[in-house]
């Protein structure tokens, strides 16, 4: 389940391998993508960087290419030496972007397209899209501002609308607001600023402390840590609990399944009763 953490290690991954290195080889199954390059060939093109915005993925070529790729639920990149076996089928393959030294392999992936530096200025999605949690030059008031325009809506599904703020999945969702001691369901009105910056700024390091955790490069959600737990069963407060005890309080974990989407959402009745403050914040 890609979250903002997982693109960003990805985009970092993928940088490291492929930056400053020619094409040599280009292959995909999707027709949007061969058209294009049938047009204008990825092959001998530089590629120039790799970059994460939000969950969005970027591949920025030389001559005014952008590949521009979204992995939904189960889309992952994975980067192999050139001529090693890969650890996927062959039947998963979407996109394959090789230099002489490595190779990038889109697995599964069903947004890709190819943009322009023009497209990409007017594309809906990615212009709209809210600060970069993970970004250097996050802007905190920038979201609270997009918070206060939907004040009316339950701060969990505020964390997951990318225009709000970009890089929150279903996990993270509801591990910040266990941490912040915020009940998902609480409509954005009731919070008052200071936990609402609370949530913004918790939201913030549970993703870079995600980031920066090497040995869990592009890993599933149970790879993921929130708690202070090294146990690897024991990492994530409520995500995937429901029916257990809560690590903090010891009630029960709660489930339930909201929106047009139907997104699920696991919380402590307990823990989460109302705004965040001091004493309610999860270690």
């Amino acid at each position: 389940m890609p979250e903002g953490d997982t693109i960003y290690r990805a985009a970092k991954t993928l940088h490291g391998a492929l930056a400053g290195h020619r094409v040599v080889r280009f292959e995909s199954t999707l027709p949007k993508l061969t058209r294009i390059d049938h047009d204008r060939p990825l092959a001998g093109r530089t590629i120039e960087s790799v970059e994460s915005r939000g969950k969005h993925l970027l591949f920025h070529f030389s001559g005014d290419l952008i590949l521009h790729t979204h992995m939904r639920m189960n889309g992952a990149w994975h980067v192999y030496p050139a001529g090693a076996r890969w650890r996927r089928p062959a039947r998963d393959m979407r996109i394959v972007v090789a230099t002489e030294r490595a190779v990038a392999v889109g697995f599964t992936i069903p947004v890709a397209e190819f943009l322009t530096r023009s497209d990409f200025d007017r594309h809906e999605a990615l212009q709209a899209l809210g600060p970069d949690l993970l970004a250097d030059d996050f802007d905190r008031a920038a979201v609270l501002v997009r918070m206060h325009a939907r004040q009316h809506e339950p701060i969990g599904d505020v964390l997951l609308n990318q225009r709000v703020v970009a890089g929150i999945g279903n996990v993270f969702k509801s591990e910040i607001l266990f941490a912040a001691g915020v009940n998902p369901f609480t409509p954005t009105s009731e919070l008052p600023d200071a936990a609402l910056e609370r949530v913004i700024d918790i939201a913030r390091k549970l993703l870079r402390v995600n980031v920066l955790d090497g040995r869990r490069s592009l890993a599933p959600a149970r790879g993921r840590r929130t708690t202070n737990s090294l146990h690897p069963g024991k990492g994530l407060w409520v995500y995937e609990r429901s029916g257990d005890p809560c690590r903090k309080c010891g009630a029960t974990i709660r489930f339930r399944k909201t929106g047009i989407d139907a997104r699920g959402t696991y919380w402590c009745p307990r823990c989460q009763k109302s705004a965040a403050t001091e004493d309610t914040v999860a270690d």
